[in-house]
């Protein structure tokens, strides 16, 4: 029996969204090979609670003492948006205790909720295009005037770490665009000006499963809002997912390359999504984001294209964790 710590929480406002993903993989995950505890993460305490009681995790080796009986995991399934789960800093502390978990190592992690950073290492992949964007730091002087010569309306102004789609506006003309940089500021420390590609949104995941890179059935996005922000995605109603998506084979057989490069490229381990924009006149990949930590609720797109794809739900989390379990 292996005993998994399902890691969830955070710091952010993405708290219930993750609760809701440990929730799905543990009611998923097969009870006769793996003992799963949940250990809520926040800023005060980690710990697993069983009914009203608390049980802290010692952090010195990561465990949990319950009714005298020390248990030690063998694996942590991180499912944390944001920080301190995707961004590198849970997975350096499992690195320096010698703890298999099934995301991106900390490099990767950190690197990938930095978008700039990000477009900066996938830029130049066959096929695949990034938006023009400007990266603007808080400290420094921001020349609005300059930015809206610079960059074709409209804009996309989003801040530059975190995948939670808080804070990001869409600009039509220079007017707004002080006050939209000001509100992604509120964010971030930085924040992304980026030009609007119009076409249709897909997001598509990826994984290594039993030593190969799998890409799953793509979903594309429908939002009935201006664009998917955090209230589009998380708002019955407010978005249409369709999976698999509508897309010709070889068109699929040329973005399934792509994501793969992408996620060689960026040394992805375990599963992530990424999210693009298929141009509208010319059907060209416009890479948007890469997100190792994506959400894994029930109605969550990675378990709706497991499940397009003809897995079981289940038996994927299994073999994530076997493969990181192997690989450690």
């Amino acid at each position: 029996m292996i005993n998994v710590a399902l890691l969830a929480g955070g710091y952010t406002g993405e708290y219930e969204v993750s609760l809701n993903s440990a929730k799905n993989i543990a009611a998923n995950l097969d009870v006769n090979r793996y003992k799963v505890y949940t250990i809520l993460i926040n800023r005060d305490r980690w710990f697993h609670e069983i009914e009203s009681d608390r049980f802290d995790v010692d952090k010195n080796d990561f465990s949990i003492t319950i009714n005298g009986e020390k248990i030690k995991f063998d694996f942590a399934f991180i499912t944390i948006h944001g920080t301190p789960g995707e961004d590198g800093k849970m997975q350096g502390y499992l690195d320096m205790i010698g703890i298999p978990y099934n995301t991106c190592d900390a490099t990767t992690s950190a690197i990938s909720m930095n978008k700039a950073y990000t477009k900066s290492i996938v830029n130049g992949i066959k096929g695949l295009h990034c938006a023009r964007s400007i990266q603007l730091h808080k400290k420094d002087f921001h020349d609005i005037a300059s930015i809206g010569a610079t960059l074709k309306f409209p804009l996309f102004v989003k801040p530059n770490n975190g995948g939670s789609s808080v804070g990001m506006s869409k600009v039509y003309k220079i007017t707004g665009l002080s006050e939209a940089i000001n509100k992604a500021f509120k964010e971030d420390d930085q924040v992304l000006v980026e030009q609007f590609v119009e076409g249709r949104e897909f997001s598509i995941g990826i994984a290594r499963i039993n030593g190969h890179i799998q890409v799953l059935p793509a979903t594309e996005i429908k939002s009935t809002k201006d664009f998917f922000d955090y209230e589009a995605k998380y708002t019955p109603g407010a978005s249409e997912e369709i999976t698999p998506a509508d897309i010709p084979g070889e068109k699929m057989l040329e973005i399934s390359e792509i994501v793969t490069q992408a996620y060689m490229r960026l040394n992805c381990r375990g599963m992530v999504r990424i999210d693009f924009i298929l141009l509208g006149a010319t059907n060209d990949f416009y890479f948007i984001e890469v997100n190792t930590t994506p959400g894994q609720s029930a109605a969550s797109l990675i378990p709706q294209q497991v499940r397009a794809a003809g897995m079981d739900v289940g038996e994927f989390y299994g073999a994530l964790i076997e493969g990181a379990i192997r690989k450690h």
